[in-house]
């Protein structure tokens, strides 16, 4: 059930597998950290409903884009809890800014036509999430899966399957604390009254490392 957080239910609403998989986080300052990345990421993915014009979306995002100078100077924009959230998470973790100006400039593209870029939409949220989640270092375990968590977004199964195996072997160097920002990957096309059941099966192999 989703709390009285406005961000944690924004994120509820729009991406339910990383909602559910952020419930594996036991700690709330850390729960709430994962979160913030999500939401702004919600923020981003809405536009596109939100103005049907390519021109009027790419403003809106260069208005994004131009807001990660003050979250990267540790100066949030008051009244903007996405913004003054994620300014938090950004000093705290010391994240850097590269995944995110990348990921803006992804969906510019992407509202003009051009094909996925996976690594910004997939592989850097995910090293950004478990950098969070699990400190800095770890950020190449999870490339491959984050490839295959976006050629599984974009329909590319077949090539899904065939790096399914380098990502299992690089998850086996990731942390149980980061499991949850990766988790997410394994529930795509599942019955959602299922998902969180199988989250906690897969958990469990995770810290047993099956």
């Amino acid at each position: 059930m989703a709390g009285s957080d406005p961000l944690d239910t924004q994120v509820r609403a729009a991406d339910l597998d990383r909602w559910l998989s952020s419930r594996l986080v036991s700690d709330p300052q850390a729960r709430a950290d994962l979160i913030a990345l999500y939401a702004f990421e919600a923020e981003l993915m809405a536009i596109p409903t939100r103005v049907t014009q390519p021109l009027l979306a790419e403003m809106r995002y260069t208005w994004w884009a131009e807001q990660m100078d003050g979250v990267f100077a540790g100066v949030a924009r008051k009244g903007h809890p996405v913004l003054e959230a994620l300014t938090d998470v950004v000093s705290r973790h010391s994240l850097d800014r590269a995944p995110f100006d990348a990921l803006i400039e992804a969906h510019i593209g992407r509202v003009h036509g051009q094909p996925h870029d996976l690594e910004a939409f997939y592989v850097g949220p995910m090293q950004a999430a478990v950098q969070v989640l699990a400190g800095p270092g770890h950020s190449d375990a999870v490339v491959e899966t984050g490839r295959v968590w976006g050629l599984t977004q974009v329909g590319r199964m077949d090539e899904a399957r065939a790096a399914r195996k380098g990502a299992n072997a690089g998850l086996k160097r990731l942390p149980i604390s980061g499991f949850p920002a990766v988790a997410h990957a394994a529930l795509s096309g599942r019955d959602r009254p299922e998902a969180y059941r199988r989250l906690q099966l897969i958990r469990a192999a995770f810290m047993g490392r099956i």
